[in-house]
């Protein structure tokens, strides 16, 4: 690795959108950890990223657990010795289609305890590497279902009713701009990415947009010039309402 090649982990790179932050930025000259939890599936998508070209290194990672978060920054810290972007991009539905009065505690707690303390328990460890950069970013992949704003809106399409996923992603939202208010001048820049609707596994691959199309914020926010925005919350078209 030269001094000049960048560094970026991306959670729940595996496969979907993550696999293809992965890939956009190993097509720009990154070195990328994968960050995953299934060991086989990690390590099938190292190869496959790989063969592409891209410099890529497998990270065991569960989000929802402090040992694996902790040894996972030490593995960065040995193989790079800091971090130049961080995309959280790991997150479970906890059933896309749960009503309130019907909601399964257990599974609302999974989503907060995956798609929100998982964040800031990984942003928390990756801090101390993220300092040493010279432009560190920090991506949370969010979705247009965590803006109120769109929730609220007369004839806007947001699926169904799901008050595991939706809620977390705006819960995620609300901590992100808490970190940008926190970071405020310092050089780490923090946004949001909605890649829209996707077609993944997540969704039984109902989605419109390729798993590609999907990244393309994502690897935009993480690649963001020292004058960019931070704290702000973005899609294709350009910033989502709160």
């Amino acid at each position: 690795m030269t001094e000049q090649q960048k560094t970026a982990l991306v959670t729940g790179a595996n496969k979907g959108i993550g696999h293809e932050i992965a890939a956009g930025l190993g097509a720009l000259g990154w070195r990328v950890g994968v960050g995953a939890r299934d060991a086989e599936r990690r390590e099938t998508a190292v190869a496959k990223l790989r063969a592409a070209g891209v410099d890529a290194f497998g990270v065991p990672l569960d989000v929802t657990d402090d040992t694996s978060v902790t040894a996972a920054a030490a593995l960065i810290e040995d193989l790079a010795g800091h971090l130049d972007a961080l995309v959280n991009n790991a997150g479970v539905t906890g059933g896309m289609a749960q009503t309130p009065t019907t909601a399964d505690l257990a599974t609302v707690r999974e989503a907060v305890e995956t798609n929100v303390i998982g964040v800031i328990r990984v942003t928390n460890a990756m801090l101390p590497l993220l300092r040493r950069a010279p432009s560190p970013r920090i991506v949370n992949v969010s979705s247009s279902v965590g803006s109120l704003t769109r929730q609220t809106t007369p004839g806007a399409e947001m699926g169904p009713v799901a008050v595991a996923y939706s809620p977390s992603k705006t819960f995620l939202n609300g901590v992100t701009v808490q970190y940008a208010r926190e970071l405020q001048g310092t050089n780490i820049l923090i946004n949001l990415a909605c890649p829209g609707y996707c077609a993944t596994d997540l969704n039984g691959f109902q989605g419109h947009r390729t798993p590609q199309q999907g990244a393309a914020t994502a690897i935009r926010l993480a690649t963001l010039p020292d004058d960019g925005p931070t704290g702000r919350f973005f899609d294709d078209d350009g910033e989502v309402p709160w």
